[in-house]
């Protein structure tokens, strides 16, 4: 089960970038095309991990690679994209529900049907869905049908990318498909300049980060690339079958940003705002605890 542990640890660093990227695009990046743009930019970093292994694979496996990084990043736009223009509690919970649900279908239909669930896994990816969705739930913001089709759009992008990543881990070595898709995703970084916005925003003024703001981003990134390091490690050490497990393990990620959410803002209070009350609370009480028996039952 140590793509159990792997998956958890990825999610609690993921909550801590997710904490910073909600700071940064609401108060200093309104555009999700750039945001999307550096962070495709930065993934070429990954070239340091050549001396952990790397090599040039048959064409087919290069196209592979290239495309699990093109969605990941494509994934990322849909979600900022979202992120800016609606609530988190109508975008998240929608992502968080179609998601697995789209990997379920991937992994069925690439085994052509013969990797199926277990009862007692089925129960578990019910309970980690579920909990998932109600820990961000807010029914005074009901998720809208715009809402609703950027979700799913970015929940289809990331399918994709987690399925044709675990083909990747399935037919190479770890840190040479993890570099090569890296590099899918700073190729298509590029191609973001493509758009005036983007090459405005980069080109012609003088500063499209403040220096704080950028020490942020950048160190906010690092953090973001561990996570994903880990992520795709879960990726490759995970039974075929059980791949929709990584998706599904994400409400852990809302529990760590929940618990550093309430860290955070009782030293700055204005950073990070939620409305609390006795109703919410034991809303998140009720997620945590599905969560946790979703957990349980997946390891017992």
């Amino acid at each position: 089960m140590l793509w159990l542990i792997v998956t958890i640890l990825a999610y609690f660093l993921q909550a801590i970038a997710a904490l910073v990227d909600k700071y940064l695009l609401k108060s200093h990046i309104p555009s999700a095309k750039v945001y999307t743009f550096y962070v495709g930019i930065l993934s070429i970093v990954t070239i340091i991990f050549i001396p952990l292994g790397f090599y040039v694979p048959a064409f087919s496996l290069i196209v592979l690679n290239f495309l699990a990084g093109a969605f990941f990043l494509l994934g990322l736009f849909a979600l900022y994209k979202a992120l800016i223009e609606f609530e988190v509690s109508r975008v998240i919970p929608a992502i968080g529900g179609i998601l697995p649900l789209f990997v379920f279908c991937w992994v069925y239909l690439s085994s052509g049907g013969k990797e199926v669930l277990g009862i007692y896994q089925i129960l578990s990816l019910i309970l980690l869905i579920l909990g998932s969705v109600l820990i961000v739930y807010d029914k005074d913001k009901s998720i809208t049908l715009k809402s609703f089709q950027i979700s799913v759009l970015a929940a289809f992008l990331f399918s994709v990318c987690f399925i044709l990543s675990k083909f990747a881990y399935e037919t190479q070595p770890f840190w040479s498909a993890f570099i090569w898709i890296r590099i899918g995703a700073f190729l298509t970084g590029i191609l973001f300049l493509l758009s005036k916005e983007v090459r405005d925003e980069i080109f012609r003024k003088k500063h499209t980060f403040k220096r704080d703001t950028g020490l942020i981003f950048m160190a906010n990134q690092l953090v973001g690339g561990a996570s994903s390091v880990l992520q795709n490690w879960a990726v490759a050490l995970v039974p075929f079958g059980l791949l929709v497990f990584v998706n599904a393990l994400e409400g852990t990620k809302y529990v760590f940003v929940l618990i550093l959410a309430a860290a955070v803002s009782i030293k700055f209070p204005k950073i990070l705002s939620e409305e609390i009350s006795r109703k919410i609370i034991l809303q998140k009480v009720a997620a945590v605890s599905l969560i946790a028996a979703g957990l349980i039952i997946l390891v017992l």
